[in-house]
């Protein structure tokens, strides 16, 4: 197997009811991400898009074909991944294999959507589609719903009272918000108190508004080369070093694990052991964080704390620049935003350049050596990717 090295990112802005379409989004960050690494179309041999709703938001399947064309990359192989909020991760694990194997050299990955054009309701319905379609949805299950479940099983197994977990889960927007507001690629731009999340509206007991991510549009991509064609294009490689992904059913059949997702801990044991590293060893993390409650079950999981223990890194600090595990220093999904099929790569393109110290000076993470992803995608798809920095 070769190793397989990330040269240019390209990312848009993420935003709320955008005018442009997948395409025109994939295709901008895709030029962005191809003109960073010293290439043209032309040398892209595949591409791995990423994409989960274009059929309901824009009528428009085969997406992957049409990107590739806008591009300019004529006829290369494309496919379409979908793992509902886990989608892009996937794709990038896919172009990852299909590199390190010797079959291509040089290939694009990443990921578009345009979730806010549905509205809320049409989102809210498509999201839920991954979930259950037969069993949970029926029953009124959407994801705030879920998750907020999620929040009471927590409280109630590791003794957390709920007012003190509502606290926590206060704090991990509140720092969302903060570094957010410093990503000039973000869609929210402003600070928010405690007294602000405590008088949003309630959305699923106890999650309020100010828990939630938003709907987002917007696009990410990479451009993934064999080792011996990155070092000839560039001189700082972010190396793919370890990568993890696992799958859960439906939640009945979790029961035994939740409010841990068992998959998660599969999924990162995977990509820790390919890599070499431990939990210790992450210098910066971005982690799936669709509301504020999922930030704190997934630290534990990912092994930055013990269980139950998860919102103390917030109360102390250790989760901010200067701590012991910066996370989401984007403004994750609660701030960045959250177009579900661009989302992996966003995470992937932000530590890269946090490693190449080309992020805002205010939410810069010095000395990122080992960076982890984390994606969550519906029930219970997740996975991990450890990357680091080649020189």
């Amino acid at each position: 197997m070769k190793k397989v090295a990330i040269l240019g990112v390209g990312h848009t802005p993420f935003a709320f009811g955008t005018k442009k379409t997948l395409v025109e989004l994939f295709s901008e960050a895709a030029m962005e991400a191809i003109t960073n690494s010293n290439l043209q179309a032309k040398d892209i041999q595949a591409m791995y898009v990423g994409n989960c709703l274009g059929d309901f938001s824009e009528g428009q399947g085969m997406v992957q074909s049409y990107c590739a064309s806008d591009i300019g990359a004529w006829n290369i192989p494309a496919m379409r991944l979908e793992g509902a909020c886990a989608t892009a991760t996937m794709a990038i694990i896919n172009a990852y294999i299909w590199v390190a194997s010797g079959f291509f050299d040089i290939v694009l990955v990443g990921g578009a959507e345009t979730a806010s054009k549905m509205g809320t309701s049409l989102a809210t319905r498509t999201f839920a589609m991954f979930a259950d379609g037969h069993y949970e949805y029926p029953c009124g299950l959407t994801f705030p719903g879920a998750f907020a479940m999620l929040a009471h099983l927590y409280s109630a197994k590791y003794g957390v009272p709920l007012k003190k977990l509502k606290e926590q889960m206060a704090l991990v927007s509140i720092q969302s918000h903060h570094y957010g507001k410093f990503n000039k690629l973000g869609q929210l731009h402003n600070d928010i108190t405690k007294e602000d999340v405590f008088k949003s509206f309630m959305v699923s007991s106890p999650i309020q508004l100010y828990d939630c991510c938003p709907f987002s549009d917007g696009a990410a991509a990479l451009v993934l080369a064999a080792e011996e064609k990155a070092k000839k294009l560039t001189n700082k490689p972010v190396y793919i070093a370890g990568m993890g992904q696992a799958s859960s059913g439906n939640y009945s059949t979790q029961k035994d694990f939740l409010p841990r997702l068992r998959a998660r801990e599969i999924a990162v044991k995977k990509a820790y052991d390919m890599a070499g590293i431990q939990p210790k060893d992450v210098n910066l993390c971005e982690l799936h964080d669709c509301f504020s409650v999922a930030s704190i079950i997934a630290a534990e999981s990912l092994g930055f704390t013990d269980f139950g223990r998860g919102g103390e890194l917030w109360e102390k600090g250790e989760t901010r620049i200067g701590g012991k595990i910066p996370i989401n220093i984007s403004g994750g999904l609660k701030s960045k935003g959250h177009p579900i099929g661009a989302t992996g790569a966003s995470q992937v393109a932000d530590i890269v350049k946090q490693m190449r110290g080309m992020v805002e000076p205010e939410r810069q993470v010095e000395g990122v050596k080992i960076g982890l992803t984390d994606t969550l995608g519906g029930d219970g798809i997740i996975c991990n990717l450890v990357l680091q920095r080649g020189w």
